[in-house]
């Protein structure tokens, strides 16, 4: 079958729905499918769950989607970044669930793994714990969080072939990896797009069964969170 499709809009079409969750790999600005987050906003597609590690910065990425009022719910584990976020959900404009961070990525990766849920330490006597199973083991108590499952993942690689396979460069790994196991169906978009075979077994963080479409990128594109500088003499 041939995963690569032309453009985002394209590899979008017949996907996407109302009301669906959406995974969107990447931390901050490190390794967001940007492309694919503006594309999912021009379907005008609403009611929509997100789950990511956070909604980025205003203006870009997932933002674009929560000025539009595509997203009904976000489930992240940060969202300092982002004023428009805040606003919305201090005027109950927005749900919102919080997930601790590693829980967050446990979630993800035992949704891929096919584990309808497991227990953690991880906010015991907590606000996390409200409405939650309590159990406990050896003395300690944990509590149950449930796998994740979304409609759709939208993840970013710097390079992949068009059978899907996926490499990550450094940081922009983050959480794409798991989110391209934990959808119906992932869209990647890379930024150096090779026949297949030429990407070494060895190197794939992500295995091509796991991507059903795949688009390219500008590899130019690199947007800076925050921008930290000092006074030259």
């Amino acid at each position: 079958m041939n995963k690569v499709y032309p453009d985002a809009k394209s590899a979008l079409d017949g996907v996407v729905k109302d009301g669906m969750m959406v995974m969107s790999g990447g931390f901050g600005l490190c390794g967001i499918a940007e492309t694919l987050s503006d594309a999912l906003r021009e379907t005008g597609v609403k009611n929509l769950t997100v789950v990511s590690n956070n909604a980025g910065v205003d203006g870009i990425g997932l933002s674009r989607l929560l000025e539009t009022r595509q997203i009904k719910k976000m489930i992240s584990s940060y969202v300092g970044e982002n004023k428009l976020f805040a606003q919305q959900y201090l005027a109950g404009e927005l749900e919102l669930e919080f997930n601790p961070q590693g829980t967050l990525a446990e979630r993800i990766r035992a949704g891929g793994a096919g584990i309808p849920g497991f227990y953690t330490k991880t906010g015991v006597g907590t606000l996390i714990a409200e409405g939650k199973e309590v159990k406990e083991f050896n003395g300690e108590k944990y509590i149950m969080e449930t796998g994740l499952v979304a409609d759709l993942a939208i993840v970013h690689a710097w390079k992949g072939d068009t059978a899907g396979n996926l490499v990550y460069r450094k940081t922009a790994r983050n959480f794409n990896p798991m989110m391209a196991t934990a959808a119906k169906v992932t869209i990647a978009e890379v930024e150096h797009l090779v026949p297949a075979g030429e990407i070494d077994p060895d190197h794939i963080h992500t295995p091509g069964i796991f991507v059903q479409r795949i688009i390219a990128v500008d590899p130019a594109l690199k947007r800076i969170e925050q921008r930290t500088t000092r006074k030259r003499a």
